[in-house]
């Protein structure tokens, strides 16, 4: 079983090496089923679900329907239920997620604290992508094909918004290098160098 977790703050391609890397080793890439199976087993719409993913505020719907790829994602969105689940049962709920993923065949997990969550996971292999905001913002530019101010605004608000994810719930620093085997600064290494070298430290762990 292969697992890698990836943190990546805005710029640093993580939706680039994240299924980049899945691909490589031959391993599901885990995203967006994160909050279908959330929405699932909570019994929510998948809109409230995708609210609470990895955003205290719900700042990852408002950046999905800015990137304009909410569509799809809420295409197969449940009824309204009529009662309120809390914030921590959203937490509670994707962790369970994260760690059935984790014991089965294995996968590339992007985000969702999950070098936090998935921390006493054998042979797991946990990677955070970093870069100075100024290669970010050109990078986020790029993938992302927007101009710089709003690359600006997306940094500034993905950037906030998984730091107080990751302390609202965990009271941890994502940040804090003691989290990952590997940090990577991928505005300095291409993203094709970034996935070999991820690659490379699998083959290494689980060699």
């Amino acid at each position: 079983m292969t697992l890698i977790t990836l943190s990546a703050l805005y710029g640093a391609g993580g939706s680039r090496v994240g299924p980049a890397v899945a691909e490589a080793l031959g391993l599901p890439f885990v995203d967006r089923a994160i909050p279908t199976g959330v929405a699932e087993r909570l019994g929510v719409p998948l809109r409230d679900a995708i609210e609470h993913d990895e955003a205290v505020g719900g700042w990852l719907l408002r950046a999905l329907l800015s990137f304009g790829q909410a569509g799809p994602v809420l295409a197969g969105a449940m009824p309204a239920a009529e009662q309120t689940v809390t914030d921590d049962a959203f937490r509670q709920a994707t962790e369970q997620v994260l760690r059935e993923r984790a014991a089965g065949a294995g996968a590339v997990i992007l985000g969702r604290a999950g070098a936090i969550v998935l921390a006493g996971e054998p042979g797991a292999l946990h990677v955070r992508l970093i870069g100075p905001q100024s290669a970010r913002i050109e990078q986020g530019m790029l993938i992302e094909g927007v101009d710089r101010a709003t690359a600006e605004r997306h940094l500034i608000e993905s950037d906030r918004a998984r730091r107080d994810y990751v302390r609202h719930f965990y009271r941890a620093d994502p940040a804090d290098p003691a989290h990952y085997h590997l940090v990577l600064d991928s505005t300095a290494i291409g993203l094709d160098d970034c996935v070999e070298l991820i690659a490379r430290a699998v083959r290494a762990r689980t060699g």
